[in-house]
């Protein structure tokens, strides 16, 4: 049987430009390899999934490549390229700073610092999770960042800079890596959807993407596991929302319906009926502030491009924004921020939550009062 490759793997990027949302940073070390301006220390940081290590390997190949294209791209070709790929190079060393983070592993690591390459021009060695690294390994590791040898390149990743102590900081080039943005999450998934013969669903691919939340290697996993429940090579929405146990936005249109009608019973058996289902009622707070928040950005045309939703979704936001007043979005986005502050020191949630939604449904009439 055919080992399978999950998708994060079968598909990571190995050049600079195959590299997703992060172009602010690729575009960086792309002119900095070209025009040979390249620190001899940078940290790539950032949330975990959305390519720090990644571009940590594609900068490792690319310094040592001894055919770079014109747009300053490793070739893939050469003898350090092709030993890279195969995972032999020499010249590039890995450390796990989260389970070799004594002053122990970084003394070794310093030692072999001190030996230049005997083929290509730079060694460079990466250390993922630095922040992991003990106070003392991290004192050890001074020296050498501060004056390392001309031939070594350190790159450091961590998802939490503000543990790494100020005297690392200063000595290296920082790159913030920021998340990855919703549709182009959704367009890599689709490209790969394609490459694998699978048929997806627009909305079902927003969807992981929304879920992964900036991350791409969450949304890769996600990916798999839809495809994998699917079992026909199809990916729709309704088996996504199934899978991955998540609460369908037409709930909340449903309860934005009854809340604007005034027909609070109707609202409460929709809440009743989400219950029934197993799902959380915090999830749901939170859920209907999202909805309720988007509906008001959709009450200005400028700030409608700040929905994260597809096509249809978005005119059906459009569609339903127009039949709510501002003052009643604002009071409705209000009452429900009370409700999840005031949630977990609740001993009746169910009863909270239902006496919000009987709240909101009285809105319409009081601001028409109000207005007399």
């Amino acid at each position: 049987m055919e080992n399978f490759l999950v998708s994060a793997r079968k598909y990571r990027p190995a050049l600079f430009d195959s590299v997703v949302g992060q172009s602010h940073i690729t575009n960086t070390l792309k002119n900095a390899i070209k025009s040979k301006h390249l620190a001899q220390a940078f940290l790539f940081c950032g949330p975990r999934g959305v390519g720090k290590t990644t571009c940590a390997r594609i900068l490792a190949k690319t310094i040592n490549c001894t055919n770079l294209t014109a747009e300053g791209e490793a070739c893939g070709e050469c003898t350090s390229c092709l030993a890279f790929q195969k995972n032999s190079s020499v010249n590039v060393y890995e450390l796990d700073a989260a389970s070799n983070n004594s002053v122990d592993d970084i003394r070794n690591l310093v030692e072999q610092v001190r030996y230049p390459p005997t083929s290509g021009q730079k060694k460079v060695y990466i250390i993922d999770e630095v922040h992991m690294l003990s106070n003392s390994a991290f004192n050890a590791f001074l020296k050498t960042l501060e004056e390392p040898p001309s031939y070594a390149i350190f790159i450091l990743a961590t998802t939490e800079k503000h543990k790494i102590i100020p005297t690392i900081l200063s000595r290296c080039q920082i790159f913030d890596f920021k998340r990855i943005e919703t549709d182009d999450i959704a367009q890599h998934l689709a490209s790969i959807a394609t490459r694998e013969g699978i048929q997806a669903e627009p909305e079902a691919l927003e969807l992981i993407a929304r879920k992964a939340d900036g991350g791409l290697r969450d949304a890769l996993s996600l990916f798999d596991l839809v495809s994998t429940f699917s079992g026909d090579g199809r990916i729709t929405y309704s088996a996504t929302i199934d899978n991955l146990h998540i609460l369908d936005y037409d709930y909340y249109f449903k309860i934005t319906d009854a809340l604007l009608a005034q027909d609070s019973s109707r609202a409460v058996l929709v809440f009743n009926e989400i219950l029934r289902k197993g799902f959380d009622a915090h999830l749901f707070v939170a859920g209907l502030g999202e909805h309720l928040r988007n509906l008001l950005m959709c009450k200005d045309p400028q700030t409608v491009s700040l929905l994260s939703v597809s096509g249809k979704a978005k005119e059906r936001y459009q569609l339903q924004a127009q039949a709510a007043t501002s003052g009643f979005l604002l009071n409705a986005l209000n009452l429900m921020n009370q409700c999840d502050l005031a949630y977990k020191n609740s001993k009746h949630p169910t009863l909270l939550v239902e006496l919000h939604l009987f709240k909101m449904a009285h809105l319409p009439s009081l601001i028409a009062q109000k207005k007399n």
